[in-house]
C-alpha cells in the first residue's frame, strides 16, 4: 500500500467572532492510498500556516514540505514517517506549527491504519481502559459573575456534572477574577465540578494569590495561570498552591512536553491530539504515567479531534475526565455524520475502525475556502 494523495482543506464557518475559540475554522488532512483507503486528520493551529507547511516544495534535504515527503510511502509505518517528517523539516520545524501539521498527518495515518486492519485506534494503541468518560462542558466565561452563573446553570441542565470556564475576561483585576469564579460555583452548584482556565494571564506570585482566593469555591483545577514557557514558575506554583494546576494544551510534540514532565511542573497534563498526534501522544502518555501525574485531553475544535482525543484518553490508565467543547458552532455539530459528544454528562469512546467518524461531505463542500493536493 502506498500514499498517492495528501489533500489539505481549510474550512471556515460564516460568522467569525473575535474570541479565543478554535471552533470557527479547521484545517483537515486527507491521505489517500492506491488501495482506495482514506485517512483523515485535523490540526488545531492557524489553518493557512499549516497548509503552507504541507504544500511547500522541496528546498533541500532538511527543508521539505510534508506532502513531498509522504507520496509513495507506506502509510502503516507511522513511527518511521514521524521521524522522517521531523528530520526533514529541521530548518523550519522542531516545534510549534510544523509539529501541528505533522500531528494532522499522523492522525490521518493512524485513521488509515485502523481502517486497513479493521480496528479502532485505541486497540492499536494497546487497548482502551475506559469505555466511557465523565465529560466536562468547556465554555468561555461570561462578562461577569452573574452571566457566568447563568452559563453554568445552563450546562448543568443539559446533564453535565462538570463545567470549565475559560479565558476572557479573567485577568483584568482581582475583584473581577473572584466574581467570575464565585459565579461559576453558583451556576454549577455545590455538587458539581468547577474547573477554571485562566488563559495565561498572571505571573507566578499573582497566580498563587488567586489560587488562594479561589480555594473557598472548591475548584477542581486552575488551568494555565502562567505563560506556557514559564516552566520554573509552574514548578514553583505547583509546590505552593492548594488547588491542582493544569496546563499543556499549547505544547506540540514530545520535546515540547519534556520540560514540564522532567520538572514535574503540573498535576494535570492536557494533551491536544491535534497538536501532537498519536505517535508522540503515545510517548507522552507513558511519561505522564511514569511520574504519577494525571492526563486529560485538550479539544476545542471539531468531532474529528474529539474522536482522536477519545481514542487516546481511553488508553490512559489514570484518565478521569474529558474536555467536551460546547461552543455552538456548525463545525462542532455538522462536520461528521456521527455525533461525538456527551450524553447525560458522559461521553462514549468510538469503536469503529480508525477514528470511527466519517466526514459530512456536503458540509465540507459548503464551508471549503482552500484546498491543495
Amino acid at each position: 500500500m502506498k500514499i498517492t494523495e495528501v489533500i489539505c482543506q481549510i474550512l471556515r464557518i460564516e460568522s467569525i467572532e473575535a474570541k479565543t475559540a478554535s471552533s470557527q475554522d479547521s484545517v483537515l488532512v486527507r491521505i489517500r492510498t492506491d488501495t482506495g483507503l482514506e485517512g483523515i486528520g485535523e490540526a488545531d493551529s492557524s489553518p493557512e500556516v499549516v497548509k503552507a507547511i504541507i504544500d511547500a516544495p522541496f528546498s533541500h534535504n532538511i527543508a521539505c514540505g510534508l506532502r513531498h515527503l509522504l507520496i509513495g510511502e507506506n502509510p502503516l509505518e507511522t513511527d518511521r514517517l514521524w521521524q522522517k517528517m521531523y528530520r526533514r523539516t529541521m530548518y523550519f520545524g522542531r516545534s510549534g506549527v510544523t509539529i501541528t501539521a505533522m500531528a494532522a498527518i499522523d492522525m490521518a495515518l493512524w485513521d488509515l491504519k485502523g481502517k486497513h486492519f479493521g480496528e479502532p485506534i485505541h486497540r492499536l494503541l494497546g487497548g482502551k481502559q475506559h469505555s466511557r468518560l465523565m465529560a466536562y462542558a468547556s465554555i468561555l466565561f461570561g462578562k461577569n459573575g452573574d452571566e457566568t452563573a447563568k452559563i453554568g446553570a445552563r450546562w448543568r441542565e443539559y446533564g453535565y456534572k462538570a463545567v470549565k470556564f475559560g479565558w476572557e475576561p479573567m485577568g483584568q483585576n482581582e475583584a473581577l477574577d473572584i466574581d467570575l469564579v464565585r459565579g461559576a460555583r453558583k451556576g454549577v452548584g455545590e455538587d458539581g465540578v468547577v474547573l477554571i482556565d485562566a488563559g495565561c494571564v498572571w505571573d507566578a506570585r499573582t497566580a498563587l494569590k488567586r489560587a488562594n482566593s479561589f480555594e473557598p469555591f472548591n475548584i477542581g483545577w486552575l488551568e494555565e495561570p502562567l505563560h506556557p514557557d514559564d516552566y520554573d514558575g509552574y514548578r514553583w506554583l505547583r509546590d505552593r498552591a492548594n488547588v491542582p494546576i493544569a496546563a499543556g494544551e499549547e505544547e506540540c510534540g514530545r520535546l515540547a512536553f519534556r520540560p514540564l514532565l522532567d520538572g514535574r511542573c503540573l498535576d494535570i497534563y492536557q494533551v491536544d491530539l491535534a497538536r501532537n498526534g498519536f505517535t508522540d501522544g503515545y510517548y507522552i502518555r507513558q511519561r505522564i504515567e511514569d511520574i504519577g501525574a494525571r492526563p486529560c485531553n485538550h479539544c476545542y475544535t471539531s468531532p474529528v479531534t474529539v474522536a482522536a482525543s477519545l481514542h487516546w484518553l481511553s488508553t490512559c490508565r489514570d484518565a478521569f475526565i474529558f474536555e467536551d467543547c460546547v461552543e455552538d458552532s456548525p463545525l462542532r455539530h455538522e462536520l461528521t455524520t456521527e455525533k461525538v459528544q456527551a450524553v447525560d454528562g458522559y461521553i462514549t469512546v468510538p469503536d469503529g475502525p480508525g477514528l470511527g467518524v466519517t466526514l459530512n461531505e456536503d458540509f465540507v463542500s459548503h464551508h471549503l475556502v482552500a484546498e491543495s493536493r
